[in-house]
């Protein structure tokens, strides 16, 4: 792996689109990394996804790409998402719309779709991604890779571009399970450039192994009939290693998605309003313009239909006569879902569900979708990134040739529990990997 050049990569990227930019000259590392595109990077453009930060070169690293360089990681390049994190099938870019390895025709999952592709594509490669409903595990899941997503503030946010402030977490995806705890080991920890970091208890990995898992029952309602059916023989592989699997009620579950667009599109229209082509991004409108004018004007050019969606929707949560109707509620759903995820982790050491309810959809059948639809195929991961609780996707199968995932969410700084199955469901579980020609 460590022998592939930049002129490979930029091939490879024609036909799969999964990075935003690559470098000019891989290094002699320890080992290779990417970043999402929302991370930033000295040495590499930083757009998050959208083309109002169209060359934007960042004067520092992001603290999860610093630390990684200094374990010895080699930078090839960062990868493709959707415009700020906002989508599940990462077709909402800028940038051009990354392509399943396993089929060219599906789609990534989002809004780290790059990063997962290229965890799936090349071997020995860690690929940092970035999650604020479900972003590591939903495209893990549909290109067969493992997905962790570390307690929120398990790992610095510096020199991340946020889409929501109380909602997003950095972490790793890989083909393999054991490089969830070595990585995460590498990145997480306090970090005084992000205060919320230097709550966290010290991270020591160690072994801890799951006796007990919870499933919801609502989380397998509404599942496609192949995602269904390993996920009922991932269950049968867990009772073959002596893991007791109970099925739970957890009411705060179906309110859990709504809940989690209010804050979320809350924050986001709260972070975006910097980008006005005055301080931030592009600055290339007509100055001749009255305010709210150039304004307009520039983020109308800028933004793709998803970000315009999302801010609008969150300037009206937030609007005075609306606050108490819509984003009060959602915190106090919010906690509800940690009341309900905690009364559950005092009798089991995780809750196991599918990751996604379907396989990776084709993109035609994407174009289809209304806003809404695209919204609920999150409804498994959202409510663990609501309540700030680690999660771990593993590939458990392949419906018609394509990834299936399995979902394990552990309670808050527990993320052991998870790196521990990675190991050993990366022993019971062979990864299949696509075809593709290096």
């Amino acid at each position: 792996m460590n022998q592939i050049t930049s002129k490979v990569l930029k091939s490879i990227n024609e036909k799969y689109c999964m990075f935003n930019a690559v470098a000019d000259e891989i290094g002699d590392g320890k080992f290779l990394f990417s970043a999402k595109d929302n991370l930033t990077t000295k040495d590499m453009e930083t757009c998050a996804g959208s083309k109002i930060l169209t060359g934007y070169r960042p004067a520092f690293d992001a603290t999860a790409v610093e630390k990684m360089r200094g374990a010895g990681g080699s930078l090839i390049g960062k990868t493709n998402m959707d415009e700020f994190g906002f989508g599940t099938f990462s077709v909402n870019s800028g940038f051009g719309i990354p392509r399943n390895p396993f089929d060219v025709n599906r789609a990534c999952g989002g809004s780290s779709g790059g990063a997962a592709c290229a965890a799936s594509v090349f071997e020995d490669h860690i690929a940092l991604g970035v999650s604020t409903g479900g972003s590591i595990s939903c495209p893990a899941s549909f290109c067969g890779v493992y997905g962790l997503t570390p307690t929120y503030g398990r790992v610095s946010r510096h020199g991340l571009i946020d889409y929501g402030n109380s909602l997003d977490k950095i972490g790793v995806l890989s083909q393999k399970g054991n490089d969830m705890g070595k990585f995460l080991s590498i990145i997480a920890g306090k970090d005084p450039r992000d205060p919320i970091s230097c709550t966290q208890p010290e991270y020591k990995l160690a072994e801890k192994k799951m006796k007990s898992v919870a499933i919801p029952k609502d989380s397998v309602e509404g599942i496609s009939k192949g995602v269904m059916e390993h996920f009922e023989k991932s269950i049968e592989i867990l009772r073959g290693m002596s893991i007791d699997v109970q099925y739970v009620d957890m009411p705060s579950m179906k309110y859990a998605m709504p809940a989690y667009y209010v804050l979320a599109t809350s924050e986001a229209s709260t972070n975006l309003a910097r980008y006005c082509g005055m301080r931030y991004g592009q600055q290339d409108g007509d100055l001749a313009l009255g305010f709210d004018d150039y304004f307009s004007s520039f983020r109308s050019e800028y933004f793709g239909k998803e970000a315009k969606r999302r801010i609008l929707l969150g300037t009206f949560t937030r609007m005075m006569g609306f606050r108490e109707k819509y984003y009060s509620k959602a915190l106090k759903v919010r906690e509800s879902v940690i009341a309900d995820y905690q009364r559950i982790f005092k009798d089991h050491d995780a809750v196991v569900t599918p990751t996604m309810p379907f396989v990776s959809p084709r993109f035609d059948d994407i174009s289809k979708m209304s806003p809404l639809d695209s919204y609920k195929a999150d409804f498994l991961t959202i409510p663990a990134n609501l309540s700030g609780m680690p999660h771990l996707s593993v590939p458990c199968g392949y419906s018609d040739g394509m990834p299936v995932g399995l979902q394990f969410v552990a309670d808050q700084w527990n993320e052991n529990v998870l790196t521990t199955m990675a190991n050993i469901w990366d022993s019971a579980f062979t990864v299949k990997r696509p075809e593709v020609k290096i």
